[in-house]
């Protein structure tokens, strides 16, 4: 009897997940409507339960995907601890309070299919932010993006053979490694002759920390952040939860809205 051959997914969408309770539902439909066009290529879905004491896990689990568990709540370990489980070639890296669209899915799988894109991120979607200061500095980080060629941690993708040989995030820092992995990544691909890129399909995300955080706070915890990234007690302004939130509370505008 010939031994059964295991189908590989061709890709793995990883999604950290600390206390998520009243965004990942959300979160997760977004990816399983991104998804259902493409019947060519299969995907995995990982929700990385960060230690969280709240429903997440079990959010996760009623969607069918992997959970894995990270006992040290630091972004860069959940998303270590995301690629380390996957099994996928191409790597996705989505927070839990963003929604996925098909558009920008499909344009991803088809760069990284082209062997000539190691990774890259997208533009942020600024259209429902508030107030018009809040999208000026929106606006500000799209800039930034373009022209550095950094991705912003809500979304980032790579060859996991990249994120094997550059070593994973940088588990020293709190915060920021997502900026740190980017310059590391635009190195690696060079040296393979690919490229970095910035796409130029912004997605959405809650803009939450503007409703829990003044504006004054934000700016000066993105100012200030680079300088103590390995201070977690500086870094609180990304760790922190609202437990006033509700559950399962969805992304500003609706996944079927998205194109």
């Amino acid at each position: 009897m010939l031994p059964m051959t295991v189908s590989l997914p061709d890709y793995s969408i990883i999604i950290p997940a600390f206390n998520e309770a009243a965004y990942l539902g959300s979160a997760l439909a977004s990816v399983k409507n991104a998804q259902s066009s493409f019947a060519h290529q299969t995907g995995e879905i990982i929700v990385v339960d960060n230690n969280s004491t709240d429903q997440t896990p079990q959010i996760a689990k009623s969607f069918g995907v992997t959970v894995v568990f990270e006992p040290v709540n630091q972004i860069s370990r959940a998303r270590n601890r995301g690629a380390q489980a996957a099994k996928g070639k191409y790597l996705i890296f989505l927070d839990a309070d963003t929604a996925l669209s098909e558009q920008l899915l499909r344009k991803t799988l088809e760069l990284l299919d082209s062997g000539k894109i190691a990774g890259g991120g997208t533009l942020l979607d600024h259209s429902s932010a508030e107030p018009l200061k809040v999208k000026r500095l929106i606006q500000l980080w799209n800039l930034i993006s373009r022209f550095r060629n950094l991705a912003a941690g809500l979304y980032l993708f790579c060859l996991k053979q990249a994120w094997l040989d550059i070593g994973g995030f940088d588990e020293t820092v709190y915060i920021a490694e997502e900026l740190i992995f980017s310059k590391q990544l635009k190195k690696w691909a060079k040296k393979h002759n690919m490229r970095f890129c910035i796409l130029d399909i912004p997605i959405q995300t809650s803009w939450r920390k503007f409703q829990w955080f003044t504006y004054k706070t934000i700016v000066l915890s993105l100012a200030m952040g680079w300088f103590f990234k390995k201070n977690k007690d500086k870094c609180r302004l990304w760790y922190e939860r609202n437990a006033a939130q509700k559950p399962n509370q969805p992304v500003r505008r609706s996944f079927s809205e998205d194109g």
